[in-house]
C-alpha cells in the first residue's frame, strides 16, 4: 500500500516538474519570439519598402552609351539598392505572358519602350524621397517618363508606424502576461510542498534555509525550459534562414546572441523571484491556514 503512495507522489512530483518546464519553455520560446521580431522588424519592414518599383522609361532615341551613362549614374549614386534593364522587346514578351495573346500581331510594331526598374534603398522609399529621385532623373533630356505608385509608398509607411506602435504594445502586455503565467505555475508546485515548508519551519528551520533546496530547484526547472526555448528559437531561425535567405536573418547575429542570452536569464530570474516569493508566503501563513 505505502508502495502504490510512494509510486503516486513521484508521479505527481514528475508531472509537477515537467509542468513548470513546459510552462517556462513555452512562455519563454514565445518572448523570444517576440524579441527576434522586434530586432528583425526593421529589416523586414525595409525589405517590403524595398520591393516597390520605380520604372524609368527611355525615348527610341536613347542609345547603348545613354544606357551605360545611365547605369554608372545609379552605381554611383546612393539611392538605388538595384536595378535592371528592361529592353522593349523583353517588355513585350511580359505583356503577352500577361494578357495571353501578342498585341504586335495587331500593331504590326512594338508600342513600349526600353526602360530599367530600380528599387531604391529603404531610407528613400517615401514621398519625399521619390520625388527627390524622381527630379534627378528627369533633368536627362533622354528619359520618357517615369512611373512608382505614390499611394503604396504612403500606405506602407503609414502601416509600418501602426505596427510598430502595436508590436511595442503587445510586446509590454504579452511579456507581463508571461511573468504572471511562469510565476503562477511556481506557485502551484510550491502549493504542493506547503506542508514540508510549515513542518520544517516549526522544527527550527530558518527561512532562507527553507528557502533554498526549493529556489535551487526552481532555478534549475527554469534553466531546463530556457535552453529548450533557445534550441527552439534556433531551429525557427535556421528555418527561416534557409527558406527565406533574402531576410538575412542573421545579419545582427549580436543582437540575436543578446536575446537568446536574455531568455536563458529570464528563465533564471522569473523562476528566483517567483519561488522566493511563493515559499515567503507560506512561511508566513499560520498552519489552520495551510487548509
Amino acid at each position: 500500500m505505502s508502495s502504490n503512495f510512494d509510486k503516486f507522489q513521484k508521479r505527481r512530483v514528475i508531472t509537477s516538474y515537467v509542468s513548470v518546464v513546459m510552462s517556462v519553455f513555452l512562455v519563454l520560446f514565445l518572448l523570444g519570439m517576440l524579441g527576434l521580431f522586434i530586432i528583425n522588424s526593421k529589416r523586414l519592414s525595409d525589405n517590403f519598402k524595398e520591393d516597390i518599383v520605380m520604372t524609368v522609361f527611355f525615348k527610341n532615341e536613347a542609345n547603348d552609351t545613354i544606357f551605360k551613362q545611365f547605369e554608372a549614374e545609379m552605381t554611383a549614386g546612393k539611392f538605388a539598392k538595384d536595378f535592371k534593364y528592361v529592353s522593349k522587346e523583353e517588355a513585350a514578351k511580359q505583356h503577352k505572358e500577361v494578357i495571353g495573346e501578342d498585341f504586335m500581331q495587331f500593331l504590326g510594331v512594338n508600342p513600349l519602350q526600353n526602360s530599367y526598374d530600380i528599387h531604391l534603398k529603404a531610407d528613400y522609399v517615401t514621398n519625399p524621397g521619390f520625388s527627390k529621385v524622381e527630379s534627378q532623373i528627369r533633368k536627362n533630356p533622354l528619359v520618357a517618363d517615369v512611373v512608382y505608385d505614390k499611394q503604396l509608398i504612403t500606405l506602407v509607411n503609414d502601416n509600418v508606424k501602426t505596427i510598430s506602435m502595436w508590436v511595442l504594445i503587445v510586446s509590454g502586455v504579452f511579456a507581463f502576461i508571461s511573468v504572471l503565467l511562469i510565476n503562477s505555475s511556481m506557485r502551484l508546485s510550491i502549493y504542493a510542498n506547503r506542508f514540508i515548508i510549515k513542518t520544517m519551519q516549526m522544527v527550527g528551520a530558518t527561512k532562507a534555509f527553507i528557502r533554498k533546496p526549493f529556489v535551487k530547484r526552481s532555478i534549475i526547472l527554469g534553466v531546463i525550459g530556457a535552453i529548450l526555448a533557445v534550441f527552439a528559437l534556433l531551429g525557427v531561425l535556421f528555418y527561416v534562414s534557409s527558406n527565406y535567405p533574402a531576410l538575412d536573418i542573421f545579419k545582427d547575429i549580436e543582437l540575436t546572441i543578446i536575446v537568446l542570452l536574455g531568455v536563458l536569464v529570464l528563465g533564471v530570474l522569473i523562476t528566483w523571484i517567483s519561488t522566493h516569493f511563493a515559499t515567503q508566503r507560506f512561511l508566513n501563513l499560520r498552519t489552520d491556514d495551510l487548509y
